[in-house]
């Protein structure tokens, strides 16, 4: 069984329920696919046991002995990184045109390192996550890298509990492709039911099935009534409505996960959510 969270945008609660779901999921290798934002060992904790370099790019580079400065290169480039027959890195994008294009072979492409996959011993278990190179590109090559190096470490009874990326970009495709089902955390504003909307479409698109709960259900009920009649008529299960709790900003600064705060309402609900998709999966057998 491989679960991923996910949302719209950042910002609805995911990773509040994402790192609450690793938390009670004893039994299942924990995923961060957040790549750009990485935050689930923060909350988690534990320490690194694995620590590789991920080459996600390439980068071109003028040998100026080689250089009989004829400009094809930059003629070629259609990104604008080679000025003054020096390659501008920020603006390289390794498709290797100016190689091409080269008669004196005074250009190479050589591998770019974009971020490290880690995995963390958990007390709940391995945490597979990636640390992203500031400014590098590709996350959603790096995500499915990271969940690789997930199922590398996977036991055969275990599921595969993933905090998805948020949008609906490259890096979210990369997080859900595979998955056997998704919870789609929402947020009670007219802007969260188009989020909901596109997200929505993209799991439908991947043949994924998907589950809601809605969180801060009690800011604003009426948006929450749209919420409900549009899963009603997308055939979508709302599992629950998770309530403004302040006691998750105090767990955000604890860097502890909701569902530990025995007090908290939102934390109940949660847990209510997690019990209410294991019994989804036993009855209608998902995987």
């Amino acid at each position: 069984m491989q679960l991923v969270i996910i949302s719209g945008k950042g910002g609805t609660g995911k990773t509040t329920v994402a790192a609450s779901f690793a938390y009670l999921s004893e039994n299942s290798i924990k995923v961060d696919c957040d790549v750009d934002a990485s935050n689930l060992h923060i909350i988690l904790g534990g320490d690194d046991i694995e620590k590789k370099p991920y080459i996600g790019a390439k980068l071109a580079h003028i040998d100026s002995d080689k250089c009989i400065k004829c400009g094809a290169c930059e003629k070629v480039c259609r990104f604008g990184a080679i000025k003054d027959f020096r390659i501008e890195p920020l603006k390289c994008e390794g498709c290797g045109a100016c190689k091409v294009v080269c008669p004196s072979e005074a250009i190479r492409l050589e591998d770019e390192i974009t971020g490290d996959t880690i995995i963390t011993q958990t007390k709940r278990g391995l945490l597979s996550r990636a640390e992203m190179v500031i400014g590098a590109e590709g996350s959603g090559k790096l995500v499915t890298q990271v969940r690789k190096t997930a199922m590398q470490h996977k036991k055969e009874d275990e599921w595969v509990m993933m905090d998805g990326t948020p949008g609906i970009g490259c890096a979210v495709m990369a997080s859900i492709t595979g998955c056997d089902a998704a919870l789609i955390v929402v947020e009670p504003t007219q802007s969260g039911i188009n989020d909901f909307e596109r997200v929505h479409s993209l799991t439908k698109q991947f043949g994924i099935k998907a589950f809601v709960c809605i969180n801060k259900y009690d800011i604003n009920e009426t948006i929450v009534f749209e919420i409900e009649k549009l899963c009603q008529r997308e055939g979508i299960e709302v599992l629950g409505k998770i309530p403004f709790d302040p006691c998750v900003k105090t767990a955000v600064n604890d860097f502890r996960p909701i569902v530990s705060y025995e007090e908290s309402k939102a934390g109940k609900e949660i847990i209510n959510i997690w019990n209410a998709f294991k019994n989804k999966y036993k009855e209608e057998d998902i995987k």
